[in-house]
């Protein structure tokens, strides 16, 4: 909490040297300093985090909840709607309820059968279709088909019908002006559509993560699973899986269908919602300097978190930490004696781990003309640590 408070008043000392007249008194500073409690930051991130909000997943009914629940917090001390006076910024966002943390059962080539475990051995996915699959396994490496590139995961190996493993990432490692053009290829939403594209009719994803910046694909049932899965299920068959990466790297695209006695069974209980919204949290304080006013400081932190797959995932470092410490700077200010020359925006942003969808939505509706914004600071992960790192 030391931390978080170390935090709140950098932001503050950086609106002292930005936005203020150099000459105020250090007493009034001081006294805006510590109006920031440790337990006021303590309990935004603990309503936040609550059960209540599920997860903060954007586009879904209970982030729509905690961001009114904000912008009440900021009405209440005197922050004004900052989006032409209304505190929110709506945008499209679809979502995948999760209700349970389904299953993912493994069969060797022998016949043994194993389910793995929710959260070390996988995790469901995201944006998975409901159902239950089962089928053949293809190891499809990084799952990239760029033929201007010369790369082709998929060119030796057919796909319909099965259940692919998949890594993420891509295969250039160098970080040059080619880089760029393999840069789409990375995209998670990239892969899931070219697997389908091939006629596969599920994923393993290889990593352990909740994350809903992934497609949601009619009938594509899909899991994440740990390297330690991965690992075995090549070994089964004689595979190194460290040799195998290692040839990735190398863009040997060293894909390869497993045993046709090794299946997978991948169950998830899910539903889809394409029409729904998400939103951005806007809060203003105006500038006092009738000139200076018209341009902005940002500041900005996502509010949205990785929703409930199963059980919730409270998402109180991603990014509950961040928003904290904004409301407290934003509680601060309007207490403080000593106001800002120029104007403070304070957002919430939505559809973070979605894509970014809230930061390229405010990007093409600026509240404040981009050339009138001075500098913005963007706040996540701030909960944890021992140091402060720009």
């Amino acid at each position: 909490m030391r931390l978080k408070i170390l935090i709140s008043t950098s932001i503050l000392l950086f609106f002292v040297y930005n936005g203020f007249a150099q000459n105020i008194e250090t007493e009034k500073i001081l006294k805006t300093f510590h109006s920031i409690s440790s337990h006021d930051l303590l309990n935004i991130a603990e309503e936040l985090s609550s059960e209540k909000y599920k997860g903060r997943l954007s586009g879904s009914p209970e982030y729509l909840e905690a961001a009114k629940w904000c912008a009440g917090q900021m009405e209440s001390w005197g922050v004004k709607p900052g989006n032409n006076r209304s505190w929110f910024q709506y945008f499209d966002n679809a979502y995948s309820e999760v209700y349970t943390k389904g299953k993912v059962v493994y069969l060797d080539q022998n016949g043994k059968e194993t389910e793995l475990q929710f959260p070390d051995d996988f995790m469901p996915g995201s944006n998975s279709a409901s159902g239950k699959i089962s089928g053949e396994m293809v190891y499809m490496g990084f799952g990239i088909t760029a033929p201007e590139l010369g790369y082709d995961d998929y060119k030796n190996v057919d796909v319909r019908g099965k259940i692919v493993i998949m890594e993420t990432g891509i295969p250039y490692t160098k970080n040059d002006s080619v880089q760029k053009s393999w840069t789409p290829y990375s995209y998670h939403r990239y892969k899931f559509e070219n697997a389908v594209k091939q006629g596969a009719k599920g994923l393993l994803y290889v990593g352990t993560i909740a994350n809903p910046n992934t497609s949601y694909l009619e009938n594509f049932i899909y899991a994440h699973i740990s390297e330690k899965v991965a690992e075995q299920i090549l070994a089964d068959v004689g595979k190194n899986y460290s040799e195998v990466k290692k040839e990735l790297t190398e863009m040997k695209m060293p894909s390869f269908a497993l045993n046709s006695q090794q299946k997978v069974t991948i169950e998830a209980n899910t539903k889809h919602f394409p029409e729904s919204k998400s939103c951005n949290v806007v809060g203003l304080i105006e500038g006092s300097d009738p000139v200076l006013k018209e341009e902005v400081i940002i500041v900005g932190a996502h509010l949205d978190g990785q929703g409930y797959l199963g059980e919730l995932f409270p998402s109180a470092l991603d990014n509950a930490s961040g928003v904290a410490d904004i409301m407290g700077v934003a509680k601060a200010l309007t207490q403080s004696e000593v106001k800002p020359k120029r104007s403070v925006l304070f957002i919430l942003i939505g559809g973070e781990e979605c894509g970014l969808y809230g930061s390229k939505f405010y990007a093409d509706n600026p509240v404040f003309p981009i050339g009138k914004t001075v500098f913005m600071i963007n706040l996540d992960m701030v909960g944890n640590g021992t140091g402060f790192f720009v």
